[in-house]
């Protein structure tokens, strides 16, 4: 017989269904942050950044989106700006989120991090219009090393989608619905904690994020 716990507050959906977990996050209730959800600088770099519920009417789900708001002046260079969901702990696992660029000078975009043993090790993809590329890395103890590379072009004042698949030692990595990377690394193979992550000035929108731990 299959098992089901449900527990839906609006803003969030969380499952759990023959011992594995889904989680959806569209930040549509009020203006806080879902529980469970703690900001956090890899390194300490930089200022603490704010993350915000605020109303946008170009959400993919209505009618609130995320939003990431790091201080200019101090957030810069190799500053990562992090939103780590602290209440689950997942290895194998799906994760997307819809994101807009929307500003930043010296940064855009962003992405999601999963299997993350604290804010300084963690696996990253990330898009970046200003670069016009598509990055997978890791970061360890505080430091960042790319694994893989793609070429990409597209609008940053539009949403678009940011997906990852992890089983074992495999990670795929999706734009749009394409792949766009893949690779077999064997850095960190414990689960972890999962979030969002913005580089330096970036300050992004983000909407609807998904987790679901696969087999």
């Amino acid at each position: 017989m299959k098992k089901m716990g449900l527990l839906a507050l609006s803003m969030f959906l969380v499952f759990t269904v023959f011992g594995g977990t889904r989680l959806y996050f569209n930040f549509d209730e009020g203006n806080a942050l879902p529980p469970g959800f703690s900001p956090a600088q890899t390194a300490d770099r930089g200022t603490l950044s704010q993350w915000e519920v605020i109303k946008d009417p170009t959400a993919p789900s209505q009618p609130n989106a995320l939003l990431v708001k790091p201080d200019p002046r101090t957030n810069h260079g190799a500053c990562f700006n992090l939103l780590i969901y602290e209440n689950a702990s997942l290895k194998d696992l799906d994760i997307s989120v819809h994101l807009k660029a929307f500003k930043g000078r010296e940064d855009q975009g962003g992405g999601v991090m999963w299997r993350a043993k604290d804010k300084d090790n963690y696996y990253v993809v990330r898009w970046n219009p200003l670069e016009d590329n598509f990055r997978l890395y890791y970061v360890r103890n505080g430091h960042r090393r790319m694994l893989r590379s793609a070429r990409l072009k597209a609008d940053p004042q539009a949403w678009h989608t940011v997906r990852v698949v992890h089983r074992g030692d495999q990670i795929k990595c999706y734009f749009d619905g394409e792949l766009k990377l893949q690779a077999t690394v064997r850095i960190f193979n414990e689960p972890g904690k999962f979030g969002l992550w913005t580089k330096a000035d970036a300050s992004t929108r983000f909407d609807d994020l998904k987790v679901e731990e696969v087999q």
